[in-house]
């Protein structure tokens, strides 16, 4: 299969199985910008087999025709792909189809089992069915359990495969996560589900688990005895646009740090692997949040900085403040910064601080991962001043990995000057950029669950986050600072650090 792949030149894994794909709120936002331009790249790389259909659901009364027209208008201007051909589109809207219902009437799903029978004999899809849940969490279990009573959540013959992708956030605290794992294991198998984290996708995130266990001048130096500390930083400069109501509820660290950025500690702490599989991987991810000590009422106080953005400029434009945005109480003490500091109490990482940032409004949108590593142990030009030597992962906008080291400056002083070696995705590997859903969907149609979240792992992500919450809650008359637009945050963020001689990397 991979000799097939590099042959053509697909960015993906080939999937030669024929499949049927529901995509459940096929007419909400997420759909139209991510999950059908994933679906089809996947199909102009030949990664969706020959025999293919994808079936959307929603409450919106639509045709089949319709449907395909809505995608259409939409893919012309938010694709991730590029321009659309319209011969191209119009192959791939061939195999789009519509079901309307309301997720909570069980007549709905027997008129959308009865359709996908009818599609499966008619394109022979040998009873293979991926279900997507593109839609508000407070549905799931609408959906879940009305799939099982229609007899959709097993397959329907021997050898064929039904799996269920799940969108974050999965619960909003432990006892929630709890609640809906249950009850998605109560109609679907472990197996079967795969909980999607598009973070994961990112092609310099794999080439994280790369870069260490692939090469051998890294691993030996990925521990307490050679690094300093590690700096882990999601940042963004829009605000929560349209989306104030929903974030009141939610919060950057729900949002972020629950998943996206615990998901990227997990991989920079993780263990080497018995083997890259699914369940190596992810037992040794959650072997890496099992050991973060666990956070008391000082050690919130202590260790983790809350900030809201306050109203400034970007480009010269004025922008209002979190508490001026629409849907957001004025007296909204919900957090659009967190910064915090993590302990790892194994032995790989015993007393190396790791040092979490994520924010709205920030200087400089980016996600990047930055281990920095100790000073040489004899500093022979102790007269001058040597940067320490550091690893940069871009994760995002520009993918790529920098290597900083000293080196010394031309002329008869000796000079010494930070310098740096930077590969970039884009220029090793050509201009093609993968989707990051594209490449977790086609992995998802493939079997393979290495880079989707387990339920004991969400759980155990969780379980962090929950004192946390719990501490900000019991703190009702505490003022959360305020930042200006455009910053990296408010100072009590930069004191988290420099109250152990550290700074923060800025890019």
């Amino acid at each position: 299969m991979a000799e097939e792949t590099a042959r053509s030149g697909s960015m993906y894994a080939g999937s030669s199985e024929p499949c049927s794909i529901i995509l459940f709120g096929a007419s909400g936002d997420l759909a139209k910008r991510k999950v059908i331009p994933a679906m089809f790249d996947l199909a102009q790389n030949n990664a969706l087999g020959d025999r293919y259909a994808i079936t959307g659901f929603a409450r919106t009364p639509m045709t089949d025709e319709s449907f395909r027209n809505l995608l259409g208008e939409a893919a012309k201007t938010i694709s991730e792909v590029g321009p659309i051909a319209p011969a191209k589109w119009d192959a791939f809207a061939a195999n789009l189809h519509y079901c309307a219902g309301d997720y909570a009437d069980p007549e709905a799903y027997k008129r959308l089992a009865k359709l996908l029978d009818e599609i499966d004999a008619k394109r022979d899809l040998c009873g293979n069915r991926l279900f997507y849940l593109s839609t508000p969490p407070e549905v799931y279990q609408s959906i879940i359990e009305n799939l099982g009573e229609a007899g959709l959540a097993q397959p329907t013959c021997d050898g064929s495969w039904v799996r269920i992708i799940v969108e974050k956030p999965f619960g909003r605290d432990l006892a929630s996560a709890k609640e809906l794992n249950k009850m998605v294991l109560n109609v679907f198998d472990e197996r079967q589900v795969y909980r999607i984290d598009h973070y994961l996708g990112k092609d310099t995130v794999q080439n994280l688990l790369v870069l260490r266990f692939g090469n051998g001048i890294f691993e030996p130096l990925w521990n307490r005895n050679y690094v300093d500390h590690v700096q882990i930083t999601a940042a963004e400069t829009l605000g929560v646009e349209r989306r104030g109501g929903f974030y009141e509820t939610a919060g950057a660290l729900r949002d972020m740090i629950q998943s996206h950025v615990l998901q990227l500690t997990s991989l920079v702490a993780v263990e080497p692997p018995a083997s890259f599989d699914a369940t190596a991987v992810r037992n040794e991810k959650l072997k890496v949040l099992q050991s973060i000590r666990p956070f008391n009422l000082q050690m919130v106080a202590q260790s983790v900085v809350r900030g809201q953005y306050a109203p400034g400029a970007v480009g010269g434009r004025p922008m209002p403040g979190y508490r001026d945005e629409p849907g957001v109480n004025r007296n909204s003490r919900t957090e659009t910064f967190v910064s915090m500091c993590v302990l790892i109490d194994n032995w790989r990482w015993a007393d190396v601080p790791f040092y979490l940032r994520t924010g709205k409004r920030l200087a400089k949108r980016t996600t990047e991962i930055m281990i920095q590593f100790k000073r040489a142990p004899h500093i022979v030009f102790r007269e001058r001043e040597v940067q320490p030597n550091r690893l940069v992962l871009n994760i995002q906008p520009d993918e790529g990995v920098c290597v900083s080291f000293g080196a010394k400056k031309p002329g008869t002083e000796m000079a010494i000057g930070n310098v740096s070696m930077n590969f970039s995705y884009k220029e090793g590997f050509g201009g093609n950029s993968r989707s990051a859903y594209a490449t977790l969907l086609n992995d998802c149609l493939r079997g393979d669950a290495t880079l989707f979240d387990r339920g004991d792992s969400v759980e155990a992500a969780w379980a962090l986050v929950d004192p946390i919450l719990d501490v900000w809650s019991a703190a009702k008359t505490a003022t959360v600072p305020e930042y200006p637009t455009g910053t990296w945050g408010p100072r009590e963020s930069d004191q988290l650090l420099e109250r152990d001689g550290r700074q923060w990397y800025n890019p």
